[in-house]
Parts: structure tokens; C-alpha cells; sequence
């Protein structure tokens, strides 16, 4: 059996690459609310997948305010449907 990816298999760091899998895009805050992680959870989960390649993180100045934009990777989606490939032989789906 294939090996579970040990960076996908956090809590946290599955439902933000499950997120994006479904989006163009998203924003820091629309993570933050849909995973109801807290700031710096979320943070340092996401600069975890951002320096594995699995998603980009660009700031953009919007008005006042910094936006940090989120997208997954080819990288990174080829990195979770392996994983969920794995998951259902572990469950014999």
C-alpha cells in the first residue's frame, strides 16, 4: 500500500488543501472561517504547505489592508489526489 503523505494528513492542513482543490482561489479570512482554525494555526499551516510546494501565497495591498491570496499547486494537486488515491485503498474503495 502507498504511503499516507504525512503533510497532508494534519486536521487542518487536509481541509485547507480540500478547500482549494474546489476554488480558483481563496483569501486568508475565507480559510480561516470555512476551517475555524485560529490566525496563527492557520498561518503556520499554510506557510507548511507553501514551502512543500503545495500551495502559493501572494499578498496583495488592498486599500489599507494586506490580503494574502491562496491557490493550490500542480504540485500540490497531484500531491493530495495521490493521497486521497491512497485513502481509498486503505479502505478498499
Amino acid at each position: 500500500m502507498k504511503e499516507l503523505d504525512t503533510l497532508l494528513h494534519s486536521q487542518l492542513r487536509l481541509a485547507v488543501m480540500s478547500i482549494l482543490m474546489n476554488v480558483d482561489e481563496a483569501d486568508f479570512v475565507y480559510l480561516k472561517e470555512k476551517t475555524e482554525a485560529t490566525a496563527g494555526n492557520l498561518s503556520v499551516q499554510l506557510d507548511k504547505l507553501s514551502t512543500a510546494g503545495y500551495v502559493s501565497l501572494e499578498k496583495v495591498v488592498v486599500g489599507k489592508r494586506t490580503r494574502t491570496v491562496c491557490q493550490v499547486t500542480a504540485r500540490g494537486r497531484k500531491a493530495f489526489e495521490e493521497y486521497v488515491e491512497a485513502l481509498k485503498e486503505y479502505l478498499n474503495i
